[in-house]
C-alpha cells in the first residue's frame, strides 16, 4: 500500500480522485467562470457540494427562485474555508486566472441528477453587477 498524490493545472475542473461514495476535484479558472463569460447556473438535486479556495479569488453566485424570477446573491470566498452548496441551490463560481479550488461531492453527482439554467442577458448583467 502507498500514499497517492493528485494534481491538475489545466483550465476548468477535473476529478482527481473518486471512489464509490465521493469525489474530489481541482477546479481552476476557465473562460466560462470569468465574470465576462458567465452564462449559466447549475444545481445538484440529490447532493450537496463543497468548495475550498486555495489560491486566487472566487465569488460564489447563488440564486433563489421566486415568482418574479431568480434573485441573485454572492459570497466572496476566503482561502482555506469550506463552503457548502446545499442540494438544489442554483449556483456558479466566478474566478480569475490565478484561482484554484478543491471541490468535493458525491461520486454519483452528474448531469443525470443536476439541472443547468441558461442565463438571459438581463440575468447576466445582474450577476456581473453584484459580483463586479
Amino acid at each position: 500500500m502507498e500514499i497517492s498524490a493528485f494534481e491538475f493545472s489545466g483550465e476548468g475542473m477535473h476529478r482527481v480522485y473518486e471512489n464509490e461514495k465521493w469525489t474530489v476535484g481541482i477546479k481552476n479558472w476557465k473562460p466560462a467562470n470569468d465574470i465576462t463569460g458567465i452564462d449559466m447556473l447549475e444545481r445538484h438535486n440529490q447532493t450537496d457540494e463543497l468548495f475550498v479556495l486555495t489560491d486566487g479569488s472566487c465569488t460564489l453566485v447563488s440564486a433563489e427562485e421566486t415568482p418574479g424570477g431568480l434573485v441573485f446573491a454572492k459570497t466572496e470566498m476566503e482561502p482555506n474555508q469550506v463552503y457548502s452548496i446545499p442540494r438544489s441551490m442554483w449556483h456558479n463560481t466566478i474566478t480569475k486566472k490565478d484561482t484554484k479550488m478543491i471541490l468535493i461531492e458525491d461520486s454519483n453527482t452528474g448531469a443525470a441528477n443536476s439541472d443547468f439554467y441558461k442565463l438571459n442577458e438581463q440575468e447576466i448583467a445582474a450577476i456581473q453587477k453584484i459580483a463586479g
